[in-house]
Protein backbone atom coordinates (compact mmCIF):
# COMPACT_ATOMS: atom_id res chain seq x y z
CA UNK A 1 0.00 0.00 0.00
CA UNK A 2 1.20 3.70 -1.38
CA UNK A 3 1.53 6.29 2.15
CA UNK A 4 -0.68 9.16 1.56
CA UNK A 5 1.16 12.56 -0.18
CA UNK A 6 0.61 15.76 0.80
CA UNK A 7 -0.55 16.27 -2.34
CA UNK A 8 -3.80 13.80 -1.39
CA UNK A 9 -4.72 16.64 0.89
CA UNK A 10 -3.85 19.66 -1.20
CA UNK A 11 -7.44 19.59 -3.07
CA UNK A 12 -11.23 20.51 -2.38
CA UNK A 13 -12.10 19.25 1.57
CA UNK A 14 -15.36 17.96 0.79
CA UNK A 15 -13.94 15.50 -2.04
CA UNK A 16 -11.06 14.30 0.69
CA UNK A 17 -13.20 13.96 2.95
CA UNK A 18 -14.81 11.48 0.96
CA UNK A 19 -11.98 10.18 -0.10
CA UNK A 20 -10.74 9.09 2.74
CA UNK A 21 -13.42 6.50 3.81
CA UNK A 22 -11.99 3.49 3.49
CA UNK A 23 -8.42 4.92 3.57
CA UNK A 24 -5.90 3.45 6.34
CA UNK A 25 -5.28 5.40 9.26
CA UNK A 26 -1.61 4.30 10.65
CA UNK A 27 -0.26 5.33 13.90
CA UNK A 28 3.08 4.04 15.27
CA UNK A 29 3.35 4.07 18.77
CA UNK A 30 6.12 2.59 20.86
CA UNK A 31 7.64 0.81 17.37
CA UNK A 32 4.50 -0.75 17.01
CA UNK A 33 2.01 0.60 13.90
CA UNK A 34 -1.63 0.41 14.57
CA UNK A 35 -3.97 0.30 11.74
CA UNK A 36 -7.63 1.06 11.16
CA UNK A 37 -9.76 1.80 8.30
CA UNK A 38 -11.50 5.17 8.01
CA UNK A 39 -15.38 4.56 8.21
CA UNK A 40 -16.68 8.46 8.74
CA UNK A 41 -15.28 11.98 8.34
CA UNK A 42 -16.57 15.50 8.53
CA UNK A 43 -15.45 18.58 6.14
CA UNK A 44 -14.91 22.00 7.82
CA UNK A 45 -13.98 24.61 5.78
CA UNK A 46 -12.55 28.03 7.18
CA UNK A 47 -13.87 30.41 4.56
CA UNK A 48 -17.53 29.65 4.50
CA UNK A 49 -17.99 27.25 7.32
CA UNK A 50 -19.40 28.92 10.57
CA UNK A 51 -18.89 25.49 11.85
CA UNK A 52 -15.36 25.68 11.52
CA UNK A 53 -13.32 26.81 14.21
CA UNK A 54 -11.17 29.54 11.94
CA UNK A 55 -14.26 30.61 10.10
CA UNK A 56 -13.58 33.98 8.39
CA UNK A 57 -10.06 33.26 8.86
CA UNK A 58 -9.95 33.59 12.86
CA UNK A 59 -6.61 32.90 13.74
CA UNK A 60 -6.18 31.71 17.14
CA UNK A 61 -3.07 29.79 19.15
CA UNK A 62 -5.68 26.66 19.00
CA UNK A 63 -6.27 27.49 15.04
CA UNK A 64 -3.08 28.32 13.64
CA UNK A 65 -2.94 24.76 12.75
CA UNK A 66 -5.34 25.03 9.99
CA UNK A 67 -3.88 27.43 8.26
CA UNK A 68 -0.63 25.04 7.74
CA UNK A 69 0.67 22.71 4.66
CA UNK A 70 -1.71 20.17 3.42
CA UNK A 71 -1.39 17.16 5.56
CA UNK A 72 -1.13 18.11 8.95
CA UNK A 73 -2.70 16.78 11.49
CA UNK A 74 -4.75 18.93 13.55
CA UNK A 75 -5.48 18.05 16.60
CA UNK A 76 -7.21 19.29 19.48
CA UNK A 77 -9.32 18.92 22.85
CA UNK A 78 -13.10 19.25 23.21
CA UNK A 79 -15.18 19.02 26.55
CA UNK A 80 -11.90 19.46 28.41
CA UNK A 81 -11.37 15.60 27.77
CA UNK A 82 -11.72 14.47 23.87
CA UNK A 83 -9.66 14.92 21.26
CA UNK A 84 -10.03 15.12 17.67
CA UNK A 85 -8.03 13.94 14.92
CA UNK A 86 -8.23 16.37 11.51
CA UNK A 87 -6.31 16.09 8.22
CA UNK A 88 -5.78 19.68 7.41
CA UNK A 89 -6.69 20.40 3.50
CA UNK A 90 -6.21 22.62 0.50
CA UNK A 91 -3.51 25.32 0.24
CA UNK A 92 -1.44 26.34 2.75
CA UNK A 93 -3.41 29.31 4.23
CA UNK A 94 -6.28 28.06 3.50
CA UNK A 95 -7.87 26.95 6.95
CA UNK A 96 -9.87 23.64 6.16
CA UNK A 97 -9.71 19.76 7.49
CA UNK A 98 -11.26 16.85 7.41
CA UNK A 99 -11.97 15.73 11.19
CA UNK A 100 -11.64 11.84 11.70
CA UNK A 101 -14.78 10.96 13.35
CA UNK A 102 -14.93 6.84 13.28
CA UNK A 103 -12.76 3.95 12.24
CA UNK A 104 -12.19 0.14 12.85
CA UNK A 105 -9.36 -2.21 13.64
CA UNK A 106 -7.90 -3.69 10.49
CA UNK A 107 -6.48 -7.04 12.20
CA UNK A 108 -7.10 -8.87 14.76
CA UNK A 109 -3.72 -7.30 16.42
CA UNK A 110 -4.84 -3.88 15.87
CA UNK A 111 -8.18 -4.70 18.15
CA UNK A 112 -6.23 -6.14 20.28
CA UNK A 113 -3.51 -3.58 20.94
CA UNK A 114 -6.37 -0.55 20.54
CA UNK A 115 -8.97 -2.22 23.07
CA UNK A 116 -6.15 -2.59 25.80
CA UNK A 117 -5.74 0.92 25.22
CA UNK A 118 -9.56 1.72 25.68
CA UNK A 119 -10.57 -0.53 27.73
CA UNK A 120 -7.56 -2.46 29.48
CA UNK A 121 -8.68 -5.92 27.81
CA UNK A 122 -8.12 -8.21 24.10
CA UNK A 123 -10.77 -7.64 21.96
CA UNK A 124 -12.77 -10.96 22.69
CA UNK A 125 -12.88 -9.91 26.14
CA UNK A 126 -14.98 -6.99 25.45
CA UNK A 127 -18.53 -6.07 26.16
CA UNK A 128 -21.32 -5.96 23.89
CA UNK A 129 -21.89 -2.49 24.48
CA UNK A 130 -18.02 -1.96 24.39
CA UNK A 131 -17.79 -3.47 20.89
CA UNK A 132 -20.66 -1.60 19.37
CA UNK A 133 -18.83 2.00 20.53
CA UNK A 134 -15.31 1.00 20.04
CA UNK A 135 -13.89 3.97 17.54
CA UNK A 136 -17.34 4.99 16.71
CA UNK A 137 -16.21 8.93 17.68
CA UNK A 138 -13.46 11.13 16.76
CA UNK A 139 -12.39 10.71 20.95
CA UNK A 140 -12.68 6.99 20.97
CA UNK A 141 -10.74 6.89 18.21
CA UNK A 142 -7.36 8.86 19.45
CA UNK A 143 -8.02 7.54 22.78
CA UNK A 144 -7.60 3.45 21.14
CA UNK A 145 -4.59 5.31 19.16
CA UNK A 146 -3.12 7.17 21.97
CA UNK A 147 -3.12 10.94 20.08
CA UNK A 148 -3.37 13.67 22.20
CA UNK A 149 -2.51 17.66 21.60
CA UNK A 150 1.59 16.21 21.62
CA UNK A 151 0.96 15.55 17.89
CA UNK A 152 -0.93 18.58 16.59
CA UNK A 153 0.57 19.93 13.54
CA UNK A 154 3.11 17.02 12.45
CA UNK A 155 2.65 15.81 9.35
CA UNK A 156 0.87 12.85 8.16
CA UNK A 157 3.35 11.58 5.51
CA UNK A 158 6.26 11.19 8.31
CA UNK A 159 6.55 7.60 9.84
CA UNK A 160 4.20 8.63 13.08
CA UNK A 161 0.79 9.08 11.88
CA UNK A 162 0.27 8.22 8.28
CA UNK A 163 -2.39 7.35 6.09
CA UNK A 164 -2.17 4.18 3.29
CA UNK A 165 -4.31 3.78 0.03
CA UNK A 166 -6.13 0.68 0.91
CA UNK A 167 -6.89 0.22 -2.86
CA UNK A 168 -10.52 0.11 -1.71
CA UNK A 169 -13.21 2.01 -3.78
CA UNK A 170 -16.09 1.77 -0.64
CA UNK A 171 -19.81 1.98 -1.41
CA UNK A 172 -22.47 2.44 -0.87
CA UNK A 173 -20.77 6.08 0.60
CA UNK A 174 -23.83 7.52 3.16
CA UNK A 175 -24.14 11.56 2.85
CA UNK A 176 -25.29 13.73 5.41
CA UNK A 177 -24.95 16.27 8.03
CA UNK A 178 -22.65 16.84 10.57
CA UNK A 179 -22.60 15.85 14.19
CA UNK A 180 -23.02 18.38 17.18
CA UNK A 181 -22.64 21.58 15.13
CA UNK A 182 -26.14 23.04 16.20
CA UNK A 183 -24.90 26.54 16.85
CA UNK A 184 -23.35 27.08 13.15
CA UNK A 185 -26.44 28.28 11.67
CA UNK A 186 -26.91 27.49 8.15
CA UNK A 187 -23.83 25.24 8.17
CA UNK A 188 -26.11 23.06 10.19
CA UNK A 189 -27.48 21.79 6.81
CA UNK A 190 -24.14 21.46 5.16
CA UNK A 191 -24.21 17.49 3.65
CA UNK A 192 -20.34 17.13 4.67
CA UNK A 193 -20.45 14.41 6.34
CA UNK A 194 -19.37 11.02 4.88
CA UNK A 195 -19.59 7.54 6.08
CA UNK A 196 -19.77 3.85 5.32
Amino acid sequence: MEKLTADFFARDTVTVARDLLGKHLVRVWEGVPLTVRITETEAYIGRMDKACHAYGGRRTQRTQTLFAPPGTAYLYLIYGMYHCLNCVTEAEGEPAAVLIRAAEPVTQADADAISDRRFHCIASEMSSYQRKNFLNGPGKLCEGLSLTTAQNGISLTGDVLYLLDSGETPSPIHVGKRIGIDYAEEAVDFPWRFYL
